[in-house]
């Protein structure tokens, strides 16, 4: 019965994830689009609109639901003793939160697009995109190390390829700007 709830709640996150990585990309191009001419402006808007609620309500919502759902019946199944003795247990539950803010931000920037607001610039939401790859290494470290994970070793680590990320991503935004 574990292994079930196991495999349900791994399906669960990896659609939660590529849901939450594939919205931010449709708002940098839904940004992108709002520099565009008419009438290609207005009909991409529309599309991108469309691409947004749809991950959001088809894709990211039930995947958050799954993952959640099977999540606690392990928990249940494995027992408050269990739980007592995970620290990495303890340190994951606050960052699926934090990662449920970002899924509750994502939502709001849907709203201010769609009212034609740019909430951040393609930039920006090339930035917001790498975020959600922080919260999977993490909560895929504590997963697999438990226990044994250096909690300061991972956690400058973890800062570190975030620094990393940004770098990339400005040394990407300079070879865009020349090309």
């Amino acid at each position: 019965m574990l292994l079930f709830f196991k495999a349900l709640h791994i399906v669960g996150f990896v659609a939660w994830f590529a849901g939450l990585f594939y919205l931010v990309r449709i708002f940098v191009y839904h940004v992108e689009a709002m520099d565009k001419s008419q009438p290609e402006r207005d009909i991409l808007v529309h599309q991108f609109q469309q691409m947004e609620w749809r991950v959001y309500k088809i894709i990211i919502n039930p995947a958050m639901m799954i993952t959640w759902v099977a999540g606690l019946i392990m928990l249940y199944l494995h027992g408050l003793e269990w739980l007592k003795v995970n620290y990495w247990m303890h340190a994951k539950l606050p960052l699926l939160f934090l990662l449920i803010g970002y899924q509750l931000w994502c939502k709001r920037l849907i709203v201010r697009l769609e009212k034609g607001e740019k909430a951040l610039t393609s930039f920006q939401f090339r930035l917001a995109n790498e975020l959600p790859t922080l919260f999977l290494l993490t909560i895929v470290l504590l997963a697999v190390f438990r226990n044994s994970l250096n909690f300061f070793y991972a956690f400058f680590g973890i800062l570190g390829f975030g620094f990393a990320l940004f770098l990339a991503a400005k040394a990407y935004k300079q070879f865009r700007e020349k090309a």
